[in-house]
């Protein structure tokens, strides 16, 4: 790798290129250097010409693979893969993913440049919610400690930016890069272990502490610049993890305090060392600016009498703070503070209490002093991220909720039979049991295990809202969510608890004894609509649900309800095209009724980092949302690989965040772009296409006799399993149905095998089918929605290779069953070729210039691991057991998953 091809002119690329051919020369060896010259060379050299038109030679790469033995393999994977994570981490610091305009100001700018003052922008703040939500959905393939020297590299990386020659300890900044990297090749790829919930807390909190409490406050205050006042706290982070149980056995009440016990331990941590360095900065005496009577009070209230600061009161007073935080810190972490202070104090009560103190400092300033700074940012850092650091959601399955609210009706001499009534039966049966305050539950009463797991876990939730405040828990994820039944059994959970009151809604005992005259629930009830039919069937659920008047009361006083719609198992399910069109359509439809209920509209979007899950761009993701279902409020899940890619650092951190806000703003404000005609007539021509792209999915996947061993025989999906990079097991039953496997690995394993098939299966048909080819295009010029779809599915497409697949296609036993892959190549071809006309280009990305160059670039680091992939699988399948090729295999995973970047 001492050269690069000519494709990635770029400095970066071309200097960490250089760098890692070194160290694989030093640490591998000078055969294993030129043997992966050599095949880097012919890889490169075959997609050059076919890139102009050229005959290339196919068999040069094969040729050169076939020469290595199992252990010059494995170092080749490596290889191959390291140069795919430094090629990465260049473009991140290029910002090649960034997109024009993705920035507030440019937001608030194109806003007023249509209409829109800054009197309407701050409303829509004011009541807003933008909310990343980290989850622990296995598509990292990478260690945290690859991720580690990853990111101090790109730390090095911008020292030598600034031009800088040493780092601050003194080490040359490029001796600095080249001893990472040999780290790098020194440190185990592959995890040895499975993950546990707590390794996936870690890591996750890692992100959290690490990026997220530096970077938000400092976005913050670029935002305050851009809108010139202080903006409201409207941007926070959440988690799913330690709380998603849907198909985890191993997520459980302990798991969830863990979570929220080690969050908090962080952020407390994160602020008495920020109130510590406080007090080194302010020290303001009173023999030269007079002290505000508040922080005076405060000063003579800490406790602090020491003759050195006794003219020192903002000293004195964050004495006072520190002694006090560090209770709170000793009160809900059981562990005392980072750094143990000389005097004592009450817990706070809450983070408003807190911030009410900080508060106070900042009053007592001069001007010059009042706005920004470490305070400003510490007040922001409380706003935004409490005593919880991060919002957590509970999430179960529906079916799992049906038998545990079956068993404890029964148990309680209630409903013999809960599961065998219908709807509207359960229903009137649920809110009979809501508006009495009398528990189901029994401590002397033997419930089984899932049942009790269930009752812990809602216990738990509640303890943590009395330990760490209401923001720690809000939302309650029902999956498979097909009835109002559903949601009615979550809250049925939480009043167990004391979550939810039945408050005026019961008899005068239940009045009495709850202490509320209206309902309340303290988490709400989400439903997340998962398949087609569930999208379809959204708007009449929410509906029924708003009807409810215990429920429209709620939700009134809330002020908003939240739906998940989830993008991976429609996908799955519907084929991309049909997802992409029903989740806008069941958006659309959901938007009236909540107007009806005079409720504000939340939608939580379950996008994964694959196009065949959701993935792509945010920005235009967001941009492209029906006009009038954003609203200022959004939740976004973020996973798996998409987490280090977007968050690993806190520059990037900034950069994806601002694009989330920016996106939002503008998706809530501008002004609609279609008119009445174009939206009836684009809108009629995305019904048929999804229809014809519906059948053709479904034909395929779940229509064609043997798909299913075909499916598991072409692609990597078995070999998937042992690289341990999550809790969860891959398919929600021991079923090999399609409908039973998880879309991660379903989305995961075609990938690997260059097929991509979830990301474009039945577009072309449906491209194809539909007569008026003009009209298409004037929709992929006019229509946001169907530009970003046509976008995201070229980006799949020119990362897939169909030449590649169809050697995948080889390890399928049956003869017979190996002819699917035709229909497969057919409709690729189908594809790729409506594409083309449909956006006027002659190639693939002709019009996006910067990604074409991104993906070529790895191309040639690609294939090779694709082969040496489907020669290890054929070996290991064959019998052989020999243990490098097991880890061959799942090394070649990893390489070829850092290389396409969004492949889960």
């Amino acid at each position: 790798m001492a050269s690069l091809p000519a494709i990635a002119n770029n400095s970066d690329i071309r200097f960490l290129g250089k760098l890692l051919g070194d160290v694989i020369r030093a640490y591998g060896g000078e055969r294993l250097f030129e043997a992966t010259e050599t095949i880097r060379k012919a890889s490169v050299e075959r997609h050059r010409d076919a890139s102009e038109g050229k005959p290339g030679d196919d068999r040069a790469v094969d040729l050169s693979l076939e020469k290595l033995s199992l252990d010059e393999t494995l170092d080749f994977v490596r290889g191959f893969m390291l140069f795919s994570m430094l090629a990465n981490l260049a473009e991140d610091r290029q910002g090649i993913a960034a997109e024009d305009g993705a920035d507030l100001a440019s937001a608030i700018a194109q806003l007023e440049s249509e209409g829109i003052d800054r009197t309407q922008i701050r409303a829509l703040l004011d009541h807003a919610l933008i909310a990343p939500v980290l989850t622990a959905h296995p598509t990292e393939v990478r260690r945290k400690s690859m991720i580690d020297h990853r990111n101090r590299i790109a730390e090095l990386m911008g020292l030598r930016d600034l031009g800088r020659d040493t780092t601050p300890d003194g080490d040359s900044v490029d001796d600095a890069i080249l001893r990472q990297i040999a780290l790098l090749w020194q440190t185990r790829v592959l995890r040895r272990d499975r993950l546990y919930v707590t390794d996936e807390v870690d890591t996750a909190l890692s992100y959290l502490r690490d990026v997220f409490l530096p970077a938000l406050p400092a976005l913050y205050q670029r935002w305050d610049r851009a809108l010139g006042e202080r903006t409201p706290s409207f941007l926070r982070p959440g988690s799913w993890i330690g709380g998603d149980r849907d198909g985890n056995p191993y997520v459980t009440a302990d798991s969830l305090r863990t979570a929220l016990s080690k969050a908090s331990e962080a952020v407390l941590g994160y602020y008495c060392e920020a109130v510590h360095a406080l007090g080194a900065e302010l020290s303001i005496s009173t023999e030269h600016a007079p002290a505000d009577a508040a922080v005076q009070a405060l000063a003579d209230a800490s406790g602090d009498n020491a003759a050195s600061r006794s003219d020192e009161p903002y000293r004195r007073a964050l004495s006072g703070i520190y002694a006090r935080l560090a209770a709170t810190h000793e009160t809900l972490t059981g562990k005392p503070s980072p750094r143990p202070g000389r005097l004592t104090g009450e817990p706070y009560a809450s983070p408003a209490e807190f911030r009410a103190d900080l508060v106070t400092l900042a009053h007592g300033l001069g001007s010059a002093l009042k706005t920004g700074g470490a305070l400003g940012r510490l007040i922001r850092a409380v706003e935004t991220f409490g005593f919880h650091l991060a919002t957590l959601d509970l999430r179960q399955n529906s079916a799992v909720h049906e038998r545990v609210v079956a068993e404890l009706l029964n148990v309680a001499g209630v409903e013999g039979d809960y599961l065998a009534l219908d709807e509207d039966a359960r229903v009137a049966l649920l809110r009979r049991e809501l508006a009495n305050a009398r528990p189901l539950t029994s401590r002397f009463a033997a419930y089984t295990d899932e049942t009790a797991g269930e009752l812990a876990i809602v216990q738990a939730a509640a303890d943590a809202h009395a330990a760490y405040g209401p923001a720690c828990i809000t939302n309650y994820i029902v999956s498979m969510a097909q009835s109002v039944s559903d949601l009615l059994e979550v809250n049925l959970l939480l009043k167990e608890v004391g979550l939810y009151r039945p408050g005026g809604t019961g008899s005068h005992q239940s009045n009495t004894l709850m202490g509320a005259e209206t309902p309340t629930a303290a988490i709400m009830a989400v439903p997340l609509f998962e398949t087609i039919g569930d999208l379809e069937a959204a708007p009449g659920v929410m509906t029924a649900w708003f009807a409810l008047p215990e429920i429209a009361t709620i939700s009134t006083a809330r002020g908003h309800q939240e739906v998940m719609i989830g993008y991976s198992d429609s996908n799955k399910d519907g084929g991309y095209l049909t997802s992409t069109w029903q989740l806008s359509k069941a958006s659309t439809a959901l938007k009236p009724v909540f107007a009806a209920a005079g409720v504000g509209m939340q939608l939580f979007h379950g996008r994964g980092g694959a196009v065949g899950r959701g993935g792509g761009s945010a920005f235009r993701a967001i941009r492209a949302q029906p006009p009038g279902t954003v609203q200022g409020r959004i939740r976004i899940t973020e996973q798996g690989e998409v987490i280090a890619a977007k968050y690993g650092t806190r520059d990037a951190a900034m950069t994806n965040l601002e694009a989330i806000a920016s996106a939002t703003l503008l998706a809530s404000l501008e002004p609609e772009r279609l008119s009445n005609a174009d939206n009836a007539s684009f809108s009629a021509a995305m019904d048929t296409l999804s229809a014809t792209a519906f059948h053709s999915y479904r034909d395929l996947v779940y229509g064609t006799e043997g798909f299913s061993t075909f499916f598991r025989q072409m692609t990597p999906i078995a070999e998937i399993a042992g690289l341990k990079i999550g809790s969860r097991p891959a398919s929600r039953t021991k079923s090999d149905r399609i409908e039973d496997l998880r879309a991660i690995p379903w989305v995961f394993s075609w990938a690997q095998a260059r097929v991509m098939l979830p990301g474009w299966y039945g577009v072309g048909r449906a491209i194809a089918d539909f007569e008026d080819k003009a009209l298409l295009k004037d929709m992929a010029q006019g229509w946001p929605l169907f530009a970003s779809a046509l976008a995201n599915l070229e980006m799949v497409l020119a990362k897939s290779d169909i030449g590649i697949a169809e050697r995948y296609a080889g390890l399928v036993e049956d003869d017979t069953l190996r002819e699917i892959f035709t229909t497969i190549r057919d409709g690729w071809h189908q594809t790729h070729d409506g594409l083309l006309q449909v956006t006027g280009q002659s190639r693939l990305l002709e019009k996006h210039p910067a990604l074409d160059a991104s993906i070529r670039l790895r191309l040639p680091y690609i294939e090779p691991l694709n082969l040496l992939q489907i020669e290890l699988i054929k070996r290991r399948r064959a019998g052989e057991d020999d243990p490098r090729i097991g880890e061959g295999i799942l090394l070649s995973i990893n390489a070829i998953a850092t290389a396409l970047r969004n492949s889960g």
